[in-house]
């Protein structure tokens, strides 16, 4: 049984209340994690301001602290990965990416750290400033506090605080109550690495309440968030003048094109709508295919589908596992039923066991079903048969979303005009809509939110931009 305590100040504490984190498959109890109560939340802030207040952390030395980071969470992959897969209920193929992705992460912050610059104004461009200099440094914004989800409890905690400590900024990081165990050893690798007391400060507990907590203390001045639409919204109104990276929701697409590459097309669309049990902001929902190609794509995409394995995340041939708890997946299944009363064809799946929902695929759809409007954020996949381009192009885009998009096509010309017309912060020419590298900018439009993940970018958002000017005398 693993004890998840606070970390405030330096110091690793009990709180009077706790919640249980679950195996996903299991069910059985894993841990017993501490809940900040208004105390500790203030705490927490409070140590991390006066941290920044205390010390200054030099880019160098901020490069050192977030490479050794890296290196003694590289030392731990094993039990890190095996918590991983626990709380999450994602595969070991899963877990191993989201962990390798890490490393690169904090490794990638960790450069960053060194880079950091401003620049050189041309002052004497403008009449009468002969002789005078300008120019500008990048300061750290301040408290950064990191809201993170449970669909990349490692990876996507990293992208928040990484990039924070390698800006200077001190971090209070409060990860999702369904996953919060690998966020204990990321920050206890921080601390092993050197970084002092009051520079990442852990808190637990729900959104509702510790989430609100901080919302309301003055004390932070950055808020990074990865979640809902609807708490996303919340967070920019509570943040008034407080500066905001919001990453949210999605209704993902793809489009594949007549002159598309089966053999490319086919594994990727498969693999990023069913991995981590479609569970992914990016995961593919709708699927637009060119009706020239309709039922040749059709028949190999589901032969594909049939191959994938749901069942034990801890079996090496299971590539889909449970999701993250019985009422989502009960909410996901009734999406489905629904929509086949409504007239969707079920082409595969639709079967659940518990918590595990079989890959599913959906034709015959219409854009009022809920598998269609709304971010299903499941296993299931709806394909749909379009005529020429622009017509796929203006279905893609009729949502309130702009996360991230694909198309796949031999012609250069059709992507580019897709990729000048789609209304998303991501769009990918021969991959799917989740394509991500993680030193690339990563971020939304629209109702998806705003600001880039990515190091470099995340760094750039986090620090203020300050003019300094000098007049010879």
């Amino acid at each position: 049984m693993i004890e998840g305590k606070l970390l405030i100040d330096g110091e690793w504490v009990s709180a009077e209340e706790c919640f249980e984190v679950f195996d996903k498959y299991t069910n059985e109890v894993i841990a017993q994690v501490a809940v900040a109560d208004a105390a500790q939340v203030e705490a927490a802030v409070r140590a991390a301001s006066q941290a920044m207040a205390r010390e200054r952390i030099e880019p160098h030395r901020r490069y050192q602290i977030l490479m050794k980071a890296a290196q003694l969470l590289g030392d731990r992959k094993h039990e890190v990965v095996d918590i991983l897969v626990a709380e999450t209920g994602f595969t070991v193929t899963d877990a191993d990416n989201d962990f390798d992705r890490c490393l690169q992460t904090l490794t990638i912050s960790a450069e960053e750290a060194k880079r950091i610059a401003g620049e050189v104004i041309p002052l004497e461009g403008a009449p009468g400033q002969g002789g005078r200099i300008g120019l500008t440094v990048l300061t750290p914004v301040g408290v950064v506090c990191a809201i993170t989800p449970f669909n990349s409890p490692l990876n996507t905690v990293a992208h928040k605080i990484a990039p924070a400590l390698a800006a200077g900024n001190s971090v209070v990081l409060k990860p999702a109550s369904y996953t919060p165990l690998c966020s204990l050893h990321l920050c206890e690798v921080l601390q092993e690495a050197g970084l002092p007391p009051g520079w990442i400060n852990l808190v637990n507990g729900e959104g509702s309440s510790v989430g609100n907590l901080l919302l309301q203390n003055q004390g932070i001045r950055y808020y990074t968030f990865t979640g809902s639409t609807g708490v996303g919204r919340a967070i920019q109104a509570g943040a008034g003048l407080r500066r905001t990276q919001l990453e949210l929701g999605n209704i993902s697409a793809t489009i594949v094109c007549a002159d598309a590459d089966f053999d490319v097309a086919i594994p990727k669309c498969v693999a990023t709508a069913f991995r981590k049990a479609g569970q992914v902001c990016t995961s593919l929902q709708r699927l637009y295919v060119q009706e020239d190609i309709f039922d040749d794509f059709m028949a190999q995409l589901v032969e594909a589908t049939r191959a994938m394995v749901t069942g034990d995340p801890r079996d090496p041939d299971v590539s889909v596992g449970p999701m993250i708890d019985l009422k989502e997946a009960e909410r996901a299944e009734s999406w489905v039923n629904q929509a086949i009363e409504q007239g969707a064809k079920l082409v595969i799946g639709g079967t659940r066991d518990g918590a595990l929902l079989e890959p599913t695929i959906l034709t015959e759809v219409t854009t009022d079903m809920r598998v269609v409007a709304d971010e299903l954020f499941a296993p299931v996949l709806t394909v749909i048969p379009f005529d020429n381009l622009d017509t796929a192009i203006d279905a893609l885009n009729d949502t309130p979303f702009g996360l991230s998009a694909g198309i796949f096509t031999a012609d250069i010309t059709s992507g580019m005009k897709a990729a000048e017309r789609v209304e998303v912060g991501c769009f990918h020419i021969n991959q799917t809509s989740s394509s991500r590298i993680d030193l690339m900018p990563y971020g939304g439009i629209k109702d998806s939110g705003f600001g880039r993940e990515g190091p470099k970018y995340a760094i750039r958002d986090m620090t203020e931009e300050k003019l300094i000017t000098f007049t010879p005398v």
